[in-house]
């Protein structure tokens, strides 16, 4: 009798390749034009709003790599990765403050739009699916590595309350907000459309 040979058929999944740099923002031309076309109105509450409505864990990327781990080996230099997949050797530069990190104790990920914020400009609406993938976005400038201690003086501000203490980074971080805020219909107040206005000037 004959042997049998019995394939094994694997299904192939195709899996992009990681991002090698922060998702570009609008330019200024179009960011001034972005900015025009956003919805304004009052910020709504934050009643009902939790962390974990948006993020209730890392989402998964790439093998054993999450969004976060996916975001510090994107913004650093030298990375060194353990088998599951943990930033544990690397140097990050803070683009909000200008500091030089060595630690990632030392580093946030930053939701660039916040996510309270997000909530009060119309996310609160959205399905739970919509918000995880907001708070996961590696395809617009949303996350980006920077310091806890200048992650936690920003909290949950948009540019009408709070803006990077680099100056230099005011134009892009303007041109940021707006290109997540339109590309996912987030509405602005008033204050916080003419303070992104005001940013934009900076741009040379």
């Amino acid at each position: 009798m004959s042997n049998l040979l019995v394939i094994a058929l694997i299904p192939y999944v195709h899996v992009a390749a990681p991002p090698p740099t922060l998702p570009e923002a609008a330019g200024l031309a179009a960011s001034l034009s972005l900015l025009r076309d956003l919805r304004v109105g009052r910020a709504g509450s934050l009643k009902g709003y939790r962390h974990d409505r948006f993020l209730p864990g890392w989402g998964r990327q790439y093998g054993a790599c999450d969004t976060r781990e996916i975001v510090l080996k994107r913004d650093g230099r030298g990375v060194r990765r353990d088998r599951s997949c943990r930033a544990v050797r690397g140097v990050w530069y803070s683009r909000y403050d200008g500091r030089r990190l060595t630690s990632t104790a030392q580093i946030d990920v930053d939701h660039l739009v916040p996510l309270a914020n997000a909530w009060i400009s119309g996310a609160n609406s959205w399905s739970a699916a919509r918000r995880r993938a907001f708070a996961n976005d590696l395809k617009r400038p949303e996350l980006v590595a920077v310091s806890e201690k200048v992650n936690l003086a920003k909290g949950g501000h948009s540019p009408a309350n709070w803006r990077p203490p680099v100056r230099g980074y005011w134009c892009t971080y303007a041109r940021s907000w707006i290109t997540v805020k339109h590309h996912y219909d987030l509405r602005v107040t008033p204050r916080e459309k003419k303070a992104l206005g005001n940013m934009l000037r900076t741009c040379r």
